[in-house]
This record gives C-alpha cells, sequence and structure tokens, in this order.
C-alpha cells in the first residue's frame, strides 16, 4: 500500500481526526509566517490566537465550498444558484475576515480602533474586501477544494476498479460453469450403454467422468491453475468423446509440454476441445476428422485444433460472426491474460483451425500487477 493509499484510508477510518490535522498544520504555518513578518512586535501565543481568529473565516468558506455549494448546487447543474451562492459566500467571508482583524486581532495587539471604521464602513468598502480579504481567504478555500477533489477522484477511481475486477470475477466464473450439458448426457448414455454390455471401460469411463466434475466444481476456482491438471481434464474429456464416435472419428492427439508446473487459465482447452467436438464431429456425419497439437515450455504455450467441418456449413467463421462459445472464451482471456495471448480462427477446404497461443513471461508479470492492485 502506497503513501496515499493510507492517507485515503486514515481519512475514511479518522475523518475529523484528518481536518483537525489539516487545519493545524496550516495554522502552524500562518504562525510562523506572521511571526517572521512581525518579528519582535508579536508574541508566538499573539500569532497562534489572531491567525486562529483569522483562520475560522477561511475554515466557513472551505467548508460551505466544498460541502454545499459544489454538491447540492453546482454537481446538480444549478449553475446560477451556485455562482450567486459563491458570490454572496465570498462577501460574507470577506467581511467577516475584515471585521475579525479590525474587531479583535488589532485590538488584541494593542491598536486603537480608528474612527472611520465602523461596521457600515467595513462592510461598505467593497476594494479592500476584494483586494486584501477576499483573494486570501478563497484562495485557502480552493486550496482545500482542490484536496477533497482529488481525494474524491481517487476513491472514485478505487471504486470504479474494484467494481471493474468483481465484474470480471464474476464473469469468469459464469464462463468456467459452462460444460456443454449435452456433453454430460451424451457421456452418461454412453456410460449406460456400456453398462449394459457389460464392457470393461464402463469403470473407467466413469472414473474419467469423476475427474472431470471434480475438477471443473472444485479444482478451478483461481484465476490461474496447474498446467498439468488441465491436459488431465483434457486427456479425460478426449477419452469420453471417443466412446461416442468409436471408430467413425479420426482423432489425433499430440503433447510436448516441457513445463507442467506452468499455470494456464481454467477450461480454456477444454472450451475449444468441446467447440471442435461439439462443432465438427457432432456435424460431420462422415467421417469428421479432428487434430489437435499442444507445444509448451518455459517461454510459453501453443495450443492448435483442425477439425473437419460438415459439407453444409460453409459460412466462414469472422469476428462480428464468431459463435457465442469462442465468443465467451475471448472474453475470458482477456480478462486473465490481456496482451499476453494470441488468439485466432479460420475455415478454409473443409477444415475449420482455432490456434491459442499464450506468453508465460507477461501472464506473470500481469499476474504480479493484479496481486499488487489487490493488496
Amino acid at each position: 500500500m502506497n503513501l496515499v493509499d493510507k492517507a485515503l484510508l486514515f481519512h475514511k477510518r479518522y475523518r475529523w481526526l484528518s481536518h483537525f490535522i489539516y487545519w493545524f498544520l496550516y495554522l502552524l504555518l500562518c504562525v510562523s509566517s506572521s511571526k517572521y513578518a512581525d518579528g519582535e512586535k508579536g508574541t508566538y501565543s499573539f500569532e497562534f490566537i489572531s491567525d486562529a481568529l483569522y483562520m475560522s473565516t477561511e475554515m466557513i468558506a472551505a467548508y460551505v465550498l466544498v460541502y454545499w455549494i459544489i454538491p447540492h448546487l453546482f454537481y446538480r447543474k444549478k449553475y446560477i444558484s451556485a455562482a450567486i451562492a459563491f458570490i454572496f459566500l465570498s462577501y460574507a467571508v470577506s467581511a467577516l475576515g475584515r471585521i475579525v482583524i479590525v474587531k479583535l486581532c488589532e485590538p488584541m495587539a494593542g491598536v486603537a480602533p480608528k474612527a472611520f471604521e465602523t461596521y457600515r464602513e467595513i462592510l461598505t468598502d467593497i476594494p479592500k474586501l476584494i483586494y486584501v480579504y477576499y483573494v486570501q481567504i478563497i484562495g485557502v478555500a480552493f486550496v482545500f477544494v482542490f484536496f477533497k477533489l482529488f481525494k474524491d477522484q481517487l476513491e472514485a477511481q478505487k471504486w470504479a476498479l474494484a467494481l471493474e475486477k468483481e465484474k470480471a470475477e464474476t464473469e469468469l466464473k459464469l464462463l468456467k460453469n459452462q460444460l456443454n450439458p449435452h456433453f454430460l448426457f451424451n457421456t452418461l448414455n454412453n456410460i449406460y450403454s456400456l453398462s449394459l454390455a457389460s464392457s470393461p471401460v464402463t469403470s473407467p469411463s466413469i472414473a474419467r467422468l469423476a475427474d472431470i466434475l471434480d475438477h471443473i466444481l472444485y479444482r478451478c476456482n483461481d484465476t490461474l491453475v496447474p498446467l498439468k491438471a488441465e491436459l488431465a481434464l483434457l486427456e479425460n474429456y478426449i477419452g469420453l468423446e471417443k466412446l461416442r464416435y468409436d471408430h467413425r472419428l479420426k482423432l489425433s492427439f499430440h503433447v510436448k509440454v516441457d513445463a507442467e508446473n506452468r499455470m494456464i487459465a481454467p477450461l480454456v482447452l477444454l472450451s475449444l476441445a468441446e467447440n471442435a467436438f461439439k462443432h465438427g464431429a457432432s456435424d460431420d456425419a462422415g467421417s469428421p476428422e479432428i487434430n489437435i497439437d499442444l507445444w509448451a515450455d518455459h517461454n510459453g504455450l501453443t495450443f492448435q485444433i483442425i477439425n473437419t467441418v460438415a459439407q453444409d456449413k460453409t459460412l466462414q467463421i469472422t469476428a462480428p460472426t464468431e459463435r457465442i462459445g469462442l465468443q465467451n472464451l475471448r472474453r475470458q482471456l482477456d480478462l486473465v491474460y490481456g496482451e499476453a495471448y494470441g488468439f485466432e480462427i479460420s475455415q478454409n477446404d473443409g477444415y475449420f483451425k482455432a490456434a491459442l497461443t499464450i506468453d508465460f513471461h507477461k501472464t506473470r508479470i500481469n499476474h504480479e500487477k493484479d496481486q499488487v492492485f489487490a493488496g
């Protein structure tokens, strides 16, 4: 937490104390300035009392501006009322400041009151009120307004960032819970058929499905999860899908990983595989083909899936017409990786290709920034 954040937190917890510290420090500055200007003519006690009395007018101007004119008039677009209120406030605090000097501070310093300086003279001497009192009092009030608005802006930015982060986390949770219900339905039907036939692969199939559900429900709640676990999830999924298509599907699955300890966004690989089986193998009544290749080392990851497309599905896949599943996947990648990934899709000659690349170095930097922000 930096110094600004600490100051904001202190102000939030001890609002009245922070205001007192602000004005007390300003008072000390005024006392030192007055003592330097007056020299031996004024004692510290006199300078402290007189400057405190005069500072009260500046405080009135500051608080009326900050807590009434600006929020209740200016922010509500009552500009004429705000201007009138500001003019009245300026005149009132300037006159009050002059009264404090003439009727309180100067008598305390031993200065005899001047005969012509009656209350009427004080209130009607507009040039002196403007040039001597207005500039200083309103200037100090504007400094207070600046700090207040600056604080509000910082708090608004932090609040907006917190909301955006919460929204992103909510979207990620929704994206993570998108396992295709048709997959579960078909898999359970396949396992049921295997059990009726007393197939020896029934138990392994149930174990695969249990591992998939366990991973999705309990092991992928973090922003990043181990690549090794995602590979196991992908292998289990592919194993169950192969039961459905038997020998009709031509499937190749090549993996070369030199960094299984690396972290990756959960369910990204599974989403791409689901898309290939759903829109490739399921829609192709002939001899569907799916080729899956994955390379990963300490620098990055490349995941590529190529699947056949049914002859009647000749629509080219472009960004504006991207399937909803791929749009959600791209949104998840944006939230997790920012600029640390690349994702391209294309369709040519009856084949659909999806290619994902992830830069692990940029991912680590982005993740560290998020941790600092969260702190």
